[in-house]
């Protein structure tokens, strides 16, 4: 068996969640007897081997443009997968539905991995958010296989698009604290802190929740994980507000200092809002979190509705009042951190997903 994938930065880089993805599954898949090749971005790699780790990389242009770096390096990788004799490719993005055409006329048999709802995601008003629906439009007509990573985002594309779906979640790895002290770096003792991680973007909500923590009267402080790379209002603004129990961190590019911030906090604020499963919600399950998360179908889908997690609503005082209720009356939060790992290993290992996944393409190969 012999795939290509095409549609993250690539290997053996870990960015964001696809990144994280294929460094979990590819190696697993070449452990199984599958030959990947995986197409990267050729300016974020100084050194240029074409083969690690049992993994063939191949290395293609991509435009400077924020709008249209991904996508015009995956058009120089399709065009290049197309004259290489792959069983299949694998897509990550729902972005590029735009090469189903090109990919069928060709006869390549294509599995597209169409991650969240992009086309609501606020990042991505006007014309952007309409590229998006045209091309998970695209994706649903003209590539063969739909993934997506839950049970909740299926049943949207039976939805809107008329079209079933492969479904194949994320995964995470378990984790256990090694060096709590690793937190002191940032003024930090176990407990006394709410943790959030994500881009500052609109759809991760990090102005809303930190609107809320400020009108309450907890003692704790609230961790502030991430940023963007560029220059932005939204950002900007949310870094703005002042408040001595905010700690904003910035970018953690220490796997351990971050994995230690998990582990220690008080509770993980989940926000994201238009995803499917959601990575940095696994990891919080997989590193023993209590989790307060966004009320969305998504959301319950992982946590199993209320067994491993607690919700809020995106109501002006809704959060607030959690809050200040968690202040002295937080027991149940002890069972959450006591069985969050069980989540993980029931559903979410990357061994099950990398079978899920090794399953799905011999089916498609065989047909």
């Amino acid at each position: 068996m012999k795939i290509a994938i095409i549609g993250s930065r690539g290997y053996p880089i870990v960015y964001s969640g696809y990144e994280t993805f294929i460094s979990n599954v590819a190696p697993r898949l070449v452990s199984k007897g599958v030959e990947v090749h995986i197409y990267c971005h050729s300016k974020l790699f100084v050194n240029k081997p074409t083969e690690l780790n049992g993994i063939y990389l191949h290395y293609m242009p991509v435009f400077s443009s924020k709008s249209l770096s991904q996508l015009s390096n995956s058009l120089f990788s399709t065009l290049h997968a197309l004259f290489c004799s792959y069983d299949l490719i694998l897509y990550v993005n729902v972005a590029n539905g735009l090469f189903g055409p090109l990919t069928k006329l060709f006869g390549v048999k294509t599995a597209i991995n169409v991650d969240g709802l992009e086309w609501l995601r606020p990042k991505w008003k006007g014309l952007g958010a309409k590229i998006f629906m045209m091309s998970a439009k695209m994706a649903t007509r003209w590539m063969s296989v739909i993934v997506t990573d839950a049970d909740e985002m299926r049943r949207v594309y039976l939805k809107e698009f008329n079209r079933d779906s492969t479904v194949i979640a994320y995964g995470a790895n378990l984790r256990t604290s090694t060096n709590k002290e690793r937190i002191s770096k940032w003024g930090l003792i176990e407990r006394d802190y709410y943790l959030i991680v994500g881009r500052l973007i609109p759809d991760n909500n990090a102005d809303f929740i930190i609107g809320e923590f400020v009108q309450s009267k907890s003692l704790r402080k609230l961790v502030i994980v991430g940023d963007v790379p560029y220059n932005d209002a939204y950002a900007n603004a949310v870094k703005s507000i002042k408040d001595e129990r905010l700690v904003f961190t910035g970018y953690i590019n220490d796997q351990d200092d971050l994995a230690e911030l998990y582990h220690n906090c008080f509770m993980y604020l989940h926000g994201h809002e238009f995803g499917g499963t959601n990575p940095t919600l696994l990891k919080a399950l997989a590193y023993g979190c209590a989790i307060l998360a966004i009320d969305t179908t998504f959301s319950r889908e992982v946590l199993s509705d209320d067994e491993f997690g607690v919700y809020f609503k995106k109501e002006i005082t809704n959060l607030t009042a959690i809050f200040n209720e968690f202040e002295n009356n937080y027991k149940h939060l002890d069972v959450l951190r006591s069985k969050s790992r069980l989540r993980i290993m029931d559903k979410y290992t990357w061994e099950k997903i990398s079978n899920d996944y090794q399953n799905l393409f011999s089916q498609m190969i065989s047909k």
